[in-house]
């Protein structure tokens, strides 16, 4: 395997790990400071692991019969996903994770909300962009925040990887 490829999957999955740790860092912030309650990854998981079984959509995933390591399952992917849309910022800018900066990082972070608003949202039973939940707006925005705290964590885990790499080069 070419050693950029390499450096590129590698830098993909620790920058997507770390930027995923650091939205639920902040999300376990905000649950402590304001009491603001964020996704519980077991429905994610449930939603998930209905899909063998052909059901892609829910009216409400909590009333969908439970799903054995639904957890487990649904951690897993929100790391993934984190590992996924890391790997779209190295993508889009091939040069970022030599000289990570923090617009490319906010634009994919911000910019990776299409995906609960047009999938997992739909999905799981509360509509595009959260319009069934009884105060959609206000799920918007803590959807935006967490997306911009990716984006932060992008940031973030792409400086500490591009200096971990220095450091490992020399």
């Amino acid at each position: 395997m070419d050693s950029g490829l390499a450096t590129g999957i590698l830098g993909a999955v620790v920058v997507g790990i770390g930027a995923t740790a650091v939205m639920d860092g902040w999300a376990i912030l905000q649950k402590r400071l304001f009491g603001i309650p964020s996704l519980d990854y077991r429905l994610v998981g449930r939603w998930i692991g209905h899909f063998p079984r052909g059901r892609f959509k829910h009216d409400g995933i909590s009333k969908a019969d439970v799903v054995r390591g639904e957890a487990m399952l649904g951690w897993t992917a929100h790391y993934m996903t984190g590992v996924f849309f890391a790997g779209i910022l190295l993508l889009v800018y091939p040069e970022w994770l030599r000289h990570p900066t923090l617009l490319p990082a906010l634009f994919v972070g911000i910019g990776s909300i299409v995906a609960p608003f047009f999938i997992m949202q739909p999905g799981l039973g509360a509509g595009v962009a959260a319009s069934r939940t009884p105060r959609p707006w206000l799920s918007r925005l803590r959807s935006l925040v967490a997306h911009t705290s990716f984006g932060a964590g992008l940031f973030l885990s792409g400086v500490a990887f591009a200096q971990w790499m220095t450091v490992s080069q020399s």
